[in-house]
Formats: C-alpha cells, structure tokens, sequence
C-alpha cells in the first residue's frame, strides 16, 4: 500500500460515509427515476411471466366440470312463459325476422 498510515474506526467510516453522501446528493433525482423504472420494469415482466403460463391438465378438468346446471323445470317454466305471452312471441318473431330494425 501507498499510505501506511490509513486508520480504520468508526470516525473514518463516518466520515467517509459522509463524503461519499454529499457526491450522491447530487445525483438524488437521477437515483430516485433508475429505481422508479426499475420497479416499474420488474412489475411488467412478473405481469408478462403470470400472464402467460398455460393452466394445467387438472385445471382445465375442473374447469369443465364447474360448468353451471340449470333445472329442467325451471327451463319450462320460462318456456311456457315465453309461450303465454303474444307480446314477447312478436318481438322474437320480428327480431328473428328482421333484427337490424326497430
């Protein structure tokens, strides 16, 4: 080493840790806008990285199992509600017939 006289206590670590402090200060805005982007940078690639991953074989079972089951009785009831009602039965004719008028 060049300087054998270097101290190492807590007063040179202070010290130093002080000058090295005012040379950062400067650059504070600077500092602040790199870990904002960084951030914002390692958010949208865990977004990326959750949004594409394809679901498993026992997902997609459970999935098509969990498919709602309506009451066959409750389906004739609509029906023959929808047959009882002479209003209801022209506007599903018209709308069958023309659906693009009023």
């Amino acid at each position: 080493m060049k300087n054998k006289d270097i101290k190492l206590d807590i007063g040179s670590l202070s010290e130093g840790f002080g000058k090295a402090l005012k040379k950062v200060g400067a650059y504070k805005a600077f500092i602040f806008f790199l870990v904002v982007a960084g951030l914002y940078g390692f958010i949208v690639w865990r977004i990326n990285t959750y949004s594409s991953v394809a679901p498993s074989q026992s997902e997609e079972s459970a999935q098509i199992a969990a498919r709602p089951h309506i009451d066959p009785d409750t389906v004739k009831k609509l029906e023959d509600l929808q047959n009882n009602s002479v209003s209801v039965q022209a506007l599903f004719n018209q709308a069958r017939q023309n659906p693009f008028q009023e």
